[in-house]
Order: structure tokens, then C-alpha cells, then sequence
């Protein structure tokens, strides 16, 4: 797992219905709460302000990181997020890969 930082851009890995936030979106790290949960701004496409969150690592994955100013590769981001699922999840990964491997390109 890439270690969540201040000013980090964070995926949700979870929907948030109540405040119209899904899965997929992206938040920035604006505080951090001893190591164990995160403050998550999320905004609209106007930069506006749709909600501040308390986000534990398990719900989201970094996928750029601000010390760097680079986004995390692909291949760090999938794997950040097969250490979230369970492991029956895992494995269904591990077969759709093998079925990606065996099709032509």
C-alpha cells in the first residue's frame, strides 16, 4: 500500500450515497488524523467544496502523489487495491488477468 500523504489525490474505493459520492471519485488529502484516517476534500468540476471526509486507508488508494507531482503507476494502484479486497476477490483478479494474457492482442 502507497502510504497516504498531505496533499495527496485519493480514488474512493467505496460509494457514499448519502452525500452522492461514488466509487471512482477523486478527493484530496487535506489533514491527517494519527496515521489512522484521513481528511478527504472532495469537489465538483467548479472547484466547489461537495464534502470533507474521514477516511479510513482502507477506502480509497492514492493515485498521485504530491511529493513527487507524478501519478502512481497503474500497476501500484491495482496492487493497492488487491490488498483491500478479500482474498475470493483476489483470485477472480488473478483469473480475469490469466483470460487477458491468453487473448491476442
Amino acid at each position: 500500500m502507497i502510504k497516504p500523504e498531505l496533499f495527496d489525490v485519493v480514488e474512493l474505493l467505496i460509494d457514499l450515497p448519502n452525500l452522492e459520492i461514488k466509487a471512482g471519485e477523486l478527493g484530496t488529502i487535506v489533514e491527517e488524523h494519527n496515521g489512522r484516517a484521513y481528511e478527504v476534500e472532495f469537489s465538483n468540476d467548479k472547484g466547489e467544496t461537495l464534502a470533507f471526509l474521514a477516511l479510513t486507508p482502507d477506502q480509497f488508494i492514492v493515485v498521485w502523489k504530491s511529493e513527487t507531482h507524478s501519478w502512481v503507476s497503474l500497476s501500484d494502484r491495482i496492487n493497492a487495491m488487491l490488498q483491500v479486497i478479500p482474498e475470493d476477490g483476489q483470485e477472480k483478479v488473478l483469473n480475469f488477468t490469466r483470460s487477458l494474457y491468453k487473448t491476442p492482442a
